[in-house]
């Protein structure tokens, strides 16, 4: 008899642990698909290009609107890792690129726009599950634009830099947004402003073309 009931309560056991679903595995910080989608593989690379319609802008205030205007604008960055949710993914920022032909200045005494470079690439990105998104330049470096512009008097360059930025990573379009990160000019000639405040919105993020989204 103990042994018939040792080995009904052994089935039921097993039976209640079958009824039982697996925890679901965790999702990544970042996924395709949907949120809690397929994991972006590390060393898969993202890009992004400005949101349709809008402009990438480096203004002389926070609040005002003279200075420099690009309706092209990509970024690209390399996962370099990926864990799973709540954390923060990382990033190897190896791109990011303004189409001149697109840009436009308003500051008096400027004709127009030769380019802009963004310098002392690759940026670390760190994109937490809030979507919070934190750029940094390498160690002992820093982040670095060079704004090159025709004068009145002739090419000059403006070269602003800044110890870091922050975004805003957003689900409902995939979007990453910059508003009014500050840049102090370190060279450039009176025409070039004290101060730049860079904002841009880049969306869609994508992996080989799938929306990337925030976990």
């Amino acid at each position: 008899m103990r042994t018939l009931l040792a080995l009904a309560g052994t089935v039921t056991a097993l039976t209640v642990a079958a009824a039982v679903p697996a925890a679901a595995d965790a999702s990544a910080v970042l996924t395709t698909g949907g949120v809690g989608g397929t994991a972006v593989a590390v060393g898969d690379t993202l890009t992004a290009p400005l949101a349709t319609g809008t402009s990438a802008t480096l203004y002389s205030s926070a609040t005002g609107t003279s200075g420099v205007s690009c309706t092209a604008s990509q970024f690209t960055a390399q996962v370099t890792g990926n864990p799973a949710a709540p954390g923060a993914a990382t990033e190897s920022v190896t791109g990011h690129t303004f189409d001149s032909s697109s840009c436009t200045s308003n500051v008096t005494g400027v004709l127009g726009v030769s380019g802009i470079t963004v310098d002392h690439l690759p940026y670390t990105a760190s994109v937490a599950s809030d979507g919070t998104l934190s750029v940094a330049p390498a160690s002992g470096s820093t982040i670095q634009t060079t704004v090159k512009l025709r004068t009145l008097l002739g090419s000059i360059n403006c070269v602003y830099q800044a110890p870091s930025l922050t975004g805003k990573a957003d689900n409902a379009d995939n979007s990453i947004t910059f508003t009014n990160q500050q840049f102090a000019k370190v060279s450039g000639s009176s025409l070039c402003f004290a101060s730049g405040y860079f904002t841009a919105k880049y969306a869609p993020v994508t992996d080989a073309g799938a929306p990337v989204f925030v976990n």
